[in-house]
């Protein structure tokens, strides 16, 4: 048999639905991160084991660090099974999800991962076509893997990563439009934190591996960073989700979506810049008087 995962906070609406996609599992695990609403008790009442790790003190989503919040269940949780399963309350397996997976597990010839294809809707539509990435790996030991990454961190495994069957469906817009902005303007200013880290710490990128690498979520890793480097990020983004990657064919849904995403784009290339202007106008050595050209040119001799 698998364990099962569940993250969620303030989940009471959509977790019944998950609980029940999961229900063929023995050993569900609710991991919690301080829900204000009924998360707890109805994870309680369908029988589901419940881990809470709070982070109150952050308003960002994972505390500000979401590999951190997930390595930490890794770590710490005492799965019954060496493998697992990862889902989100949002999200639904299929049938043939459930049989791939536990035949994954069965006999998994020498994997330590699985990757599965996600499928997305909205107003009722799968956007099989707008989608960035849809592969996201979700079967795994949790012995052997890891997570890196402040947000949409990358899947780290010790082994060969194999593919299931069968589609996992994800309802990100189950609470409405203001939850989705809400979260995505939580991420947007964690994803702005992660691109002046790369940058401070002169972390490259490589083309070749941005178009070749053979691994996904490697290859999706410098694609990513190459992307952070065009200009006219926004509308870049919306081109390749509706255009390049046909998103107009997904109809209304479609256009909503890549203009959600392109939104979302810029609300990062906003935090970014302006995180990156907060640092050259801060005084330096105390002189409330230090001009911002002053201080950068202050930095610019300590390199």
């Amino acid at each position: 048999m698998v364990s099962v995962l569940i993250s969620t906070r303030n989940e009471e609406q959509d977790l019944p639905g998950c609980l029940k996609s999961v229900g063929w599992s023995d050993d569900v695990h609710v991991y919690d991160s301080g829900s204000t609403d009924r998360t707890v008790e109805v994870a309680r009442a369908a029988g589901a084991r419940i881990s809470v790790r709070r982070i109150e003190d952050s308003p960002l989503s994972f505390g500000g660090d979401e590999a951190l919040h997930r390595n930490w269940a890794l770590r710490n949780i005492q799965f019954k099974y060496p493998w697992v399963f990862s889902i989100d309350a949002d999200e639904r397996m299929s049938c043939q999800l459930v049989d791939s997976v536990l035949k994954a597990a069965g006999s998994p010839g020498g994997n330590t991962g699985f990757r599965l294809r996600r499928r997305d809707y909205l107003q009722g539509r799968w956007l099989r076509h707008v989608q960035a990435m849809p592969f996201y790996l979700r079967l795994f030991r949790p012995d052997k893997m890891h997570y890196e990454g402040l947000v949409n961190p990358r899947f780290l495994s010790a082994g060969p990563i194999g593919e299931l069957s069968g589609h996992l469906d994800h309802f990100p817009f189950s609470k409405g439009m203001q939850h989705w902005l809400d979260r995505h303007n939580s991420y947007s200013t964690l994803e702005a934190r992660k691109i002046l880290a790369n940058r401070k710490g002169r972390k490259t990128f490589s083309i070749l591996s941005a178009f070749f690498e053979k691994e996904c979520f490697e290859r999706r890793f410098h694609q990513k960073e190459l992307f952070y480097s065009l200009p006219l990020r926004p509308l870049a983004k919306f081109a390749i989700l509706y255009f390049a990657k046909r998103g107009f064919l997904d109809g209304a849904p479609g256009f909503t979506y890549a203009a959600l995403q392109s939104f979302y784009e810029y609300m990062i290339v906003l935090k970014t810049r302006e995180a990156e202007a907060e640092r050259f106008a801060t005084p330096k050595n105390g002189k409330c008087g230090a001009s911002v050209e002053a201080g950068y040119l202050e930095d610019l001799q300590r390199r």
